[in-house]
This record gives C-alpha cells, structure tokens and sequence, in this order.
C-alpha cells in the first residue's frame, strides 16, 4: 500500500537533513507519484543537487516554482527564483537567465511585502552585479540585514561576496580576510551545508584570480571532514574547472587533466561559457606540456571570447603570429580594462607579442605598468608577471644585470606562490639572460628549471633546458616525466566499453561500478590521452584494437 504523502515528504525532509541524498531523492520521487507539489519538488531538488545531477535540480526548482505560483504562494515562489538565480549564475554560467529570475523574485518580494526574503533578494543583486564596487555595497548591505534578522547564512554568504568583489577590486589583502572568515565559521557547523558549498566556490573562484593558490589548497583540506559527511563542496561546474585552474598552476598536472576534462564534459552542449573555461584550462595544461596541436585542435572553432583569449594569443605566439596574439590581447583588455586581474597574464602575454615584434620599450613599459598595478593592489602574481617581463625588456636591450634585478624578484614571487611551472620558466629565462656574462649561475639556472620541467611534464620547455645546458657545455640528456600517462587495467577496460558505444551507466553496469566511478574512469581516460571527447574515445579503441589484431 503507497505510504501517505506526509509521510513520505517527512521522510524526505529527515534523510536531507542527516545527508542521506539517496533516501532523500527516493521519498520525494514517492511523493511526487502520489501528488505532484512544489514541496516535494524543492526536496527533490536539493537530493538531486547534492548527488551531482544539476540540470535534474534546476528543473525541478521551475516546476516548484510554477506551482507555488499558480497556487498563490508568494514566499515559496519568490525563494524558488531566488535558488534559480543562483543556479543560473553559478551553474550555467547564464547571466541573463539570472537577472531575470532576479527579477521575478524582486516582484513578488516587492509586491507582497516578503521582507524575510529582502536581505537574500539584496545579496542576489550584489552576485549579480557587474561592477564590483556596486557588488561589494550592495553584499554590505546584505551581510548587514543577516545580522539584524539572525539569518547566519545569508551573513555568511553575503560576506563571501563582499570578499570576491574586493578581490575583483584588487583588493586581495581585504578580500581574502573575507573569504576567509566566511569559510571558517561555515565549516564550523555554524551554517547550512548549501551555504559551505557556496562560499567554497566563491573562495575557490577568488583564489584563482588572485592566485591564492596555497590558501585555495588548505581550504580544500579544510573540507575533509565536510566531504566525508555530506559529500564534495565543489559541486558546481565552475568550482570543478577553477580546482582543476587550482591544480595546474601548483604543479597537479595529472589531476589537474582528470578535474578539468571532468568539467568539460559536465559543461558540453549545457553551459558554453563554463564549457570554455574548461577548454581554455586543458589547451594551457597541454601548451605547458608541448602538446601543441592537441590545445590547437582543442581551441578551434571555439571563436575569440573572454575564457579562450589568452589562450588563443598563446597558441599565436608559439606559432610565430605575434601580431595576431596583440590583436586578440588589446581587444580583450579593452574590455576587461588594464588595472583588473584578469589582466594581468593578459599585458604579460601583450609584453611577449611585443618583444616578439621587437618593440623592447614597449615591453618593457608593459611590465613597470603591471608591477605597478600589483604593488598597489596588493597581488603579487601581478607583481611577479610584470617584473618578470621587465626582466626580459632589460635582457633583450642587453641589460643583463637589471634583468637579474627583475627574475629574482619573479622568482621569489612565483616560488612564493607555489607556481611551479611559471617559478620553473623564470629560471631558465634567469638562465637565458646571464649565459655570456655568468655562466656558472646561468648553468645552474639552467639545470634548476630543467629539473622541475622535468618533474612536472613540461616537455618543450624541458627540450629548451636541456639545449641550452649543451651551449653551456654541460651534458644534459632529456630522462621525460617521472609518471608515465599509461592506462590502468580499469581504464583500459572502460576505454574499451567505449569503443563499443556504451553510456556511463551501461559500462557501470557491466563492470559492477557505480556512475560516479565509471564518471572518474571516463575523465581519465580522455585526459591521459588528450582525447576531447567519447567519440575520439571510441575512436582511440577502435584504432588500438586494429592495432592489436595486426600485431597478431
């Protein structure tokens, strides 16, 4: 006999809140085959977010929503396009579809006099926001009305915001003390586990821009205790691709590969924006590893947007277009402006397209311009990218002891930053610019970077090492990565299911998995082998298949 509705959306409600997302997901589904009602809808909704399928969430949020519209219930209709602004804006990367659920939730609000919802409605318009002196008012104002109503999660969210815009102001130093504070005291017990995912993705985000890269890793260690009980903090695909942004400029590259191809394959065909973002990620992960025509092959047809720019101008530059990578760079800094993060690899990338065209002096002004800006902002990556291009102003005017003055003070900062691969490339250009003048120190420079590009797998940048440690006449052979990318058993078996054409749940069936391991397979298989999607997979199998059989 069906259980009564009651008893099902209780059960519901009891298994969310010990995070039993399964149960949770099975009781609302219950419910909703005896009566569809927005209740059960948003608890399905929250089951559904917390075992990762996000556009089933989404979905039931808009069915919840239309209900409690036609029913007359304003409260729950303006908080189910309040919950959407935020799905839209952290999810789908949808800017547009945000504002307009915003907007719907500022009517109800508005017209029915909701004012517990005010305060969340005035923090959806801080993350809205474009302009984050704007955001960082408006998040303010919101932080304030969380404390006056005792909303501890509309606090704590509102100032991890006020944290994300102060950073996006250049002003990291306040920002992070936010950030900071918001994700200790939501680990802490002290709020709801939605409100830990979202100031985790915030903190996630900021650090990124900021290159907070060794703060971005202790709070991910800080999560520990909150994963085990209630699952990852990173649930949204941004926060996926920005862990594996994380990863890449600390040194993970393995990982890195299996977190950013994860994210673009969460993003295909649903969020373009994110779905570049990934892109753009994995193309600089296999620039730094030599794999040229894979990241070219990656990028094309994507088109000239904020998230392939730089990586666009990168791909010109190694490929001899400099003026083609300053075309790309100025008309995106046009957009972002110069005295922004963003812009900081921006105007370096514009600094090597420049001394590409040999205008040294422009160069040269290019990195005083970001050294500047990061001294005054507080954010030494853009201190450490604009000294590191004076640095190479200097040497190509044949300056070699201020471009000395300038690596060491890359190099400090970069090492600093736990920026491997970028502290890596500043020894060699350290290398590169006291080679006639000093060779002892270019020498050991030299063999400094050709050891770390070494560990981390960054092969041209290795082959360049190892060529100017014969010119200094030291023997100096390539020995390759220390882990070679070669598939395990489970691999290879699921690699093989998708030469057959199987789905995640198919091969998770066969193989006795579950989809989420059979998700983790998947994204590493495509990522040992620079594959960009289930077709080139299926391709790969079918190739070494034939390769196998005529070996026979």
């Amino acid at each position: 006999m069906p259980q009564p509705i009651e008893v099902l959306l209780a059960a519901g409600a009891e298994a969310l809140q010990e995070a039993r997302w399964a149960d949770a997901q099975a009781a609302f589904s219950g419910a909703l085959d005896v009566a569809e009602t927005g209740d059960a809808l948003l608890g399905l909704a929250d089951a559904t977010w917390w075992l990762g399928d996000l556009p089933a969430s989404v979905a039931c949020r808009e069915r919840a929503f239309k209900l409690f519209s036609d029913a007359g219930d304003a409260f729950q209709a303006a908080y189910a396009a309040l919950a959407l602004t935020f799905d839209y804006g952290k999810q789908y990367g949808n800017p547009s579809a945000a504002a307009g659920w915003l907007a719907q939730a500022a009517r109800l609000v508005e017209a029915h006099g909701l004012e517990p919802l005010r305060g969340w409605l005035v923090f959806g318009t801080a993350f809205n926001a474009d302009d984050p002196v704007e955001a960082e008012a408006l998040a303010r104002e919101a932080h304030a009305l969380g404390l006056r109503n005792g909303d501890r999660d509309l606090e704590l969210c509102a100032l991890s915001q006020v944290g994300v815009s102060l950073v996006e102001q250049g002003r990291v130093a306040e920002g992070v003390r936010c950030l900071d504070e918001s994700m200790a005291v939501a680990l802490g017990a002290a709020g709801r586990p939605d409100t830990v995912v979202f100031t985790s993705c915030m903190m996630m985000t900021s650090c990124t821009r900021c290159a907070e890269f060794t703060r971005a890793v202790q709070w991910v260690r800080a999560t520990t205790a909150f994963s085990e009980k209630y699952g990852c903090p990173f649930l949204y695909a941004e926060c996926r691709i920005l862990y594996g942004e994380v990863l890449l400029a600390t040194g993970d590259w393995r990982q890195a590969e299996a977190e950013l191809t994860v994210g673009l394959e969460m993003t295909r065909g649903t969020v373009p924006a994110l779905h570049r973002l990934a892109v753009a990620g994995l193309a600089q992960l296999w620039l730094a590893q030599g794999r040229m025509e894979q990241a070219d092959r990656l990028v094309s047809g994507l088109g000239e947007h904020a998230e392939t720019a730089a990586v666009l101008a990168r791909i010109h530059l190694q490929c001899g277009r400099a003026g083609a990578a300053a075309s790309i760079l100025r008309r995106r800094l046009a957009t972002v402006g110069e005295h922004r993060l963003e812009s900081g690899a921006l105007l370096e990338l514009l600094g090597d397209a420049e001394l590409a065209d040999g205008r040294i002096a422009e160069a040269g002004e290019l990195g005083r311009q970001l050294a500047d800006l990061g001294a005054a902002a507080g954010c030494e990556l853009l201190r450490a990218r604009g000294e590191r291009l004076a640095g190479r102003a200097s040497a190509a005017a044949g300056d070699p002891a201020g471009a000395r003055r300038h690596f060491d003070t890359a190099l400090v900062a970069f090492a600093r930053l736990e920026m491997r691969h970028e502290a890596a490339r500043t020894h060699y250009l350290l290398a590169e610019s006291l080679r006639e003048e000093e060779p002892d120190v270019a020498v050991a420079e030299a063999r400094a970077a050709l050891a770390a590009f070494e560990e981390l797998g960054a092969g041209s940048d290795a082959d360049l090492a190892a060529s100017l440690l014969r010119h200094l006449g030291v023997k100096a052979g390539r020995t390759g990565p220390r882990s070679e990318t070669v598939l395990t058993k489970r691999e290879a078996q699921v690699l093989t299911l998708l030469g057959e054409g199987l789905s995640n749940p198919e091969i998770a069936a066969r193989l006795h998995l579950s989809r989420k391991t059979v998700e983790h397979h998947v994204a590493h298989v495509l990522a040992k082998l620079g594959l960009r999607g289930r077709a080139e997979a299926a391709a790969e199998a079918v190739r070494r298949l034939g390769a196998g059989s005529a070996a026979k």
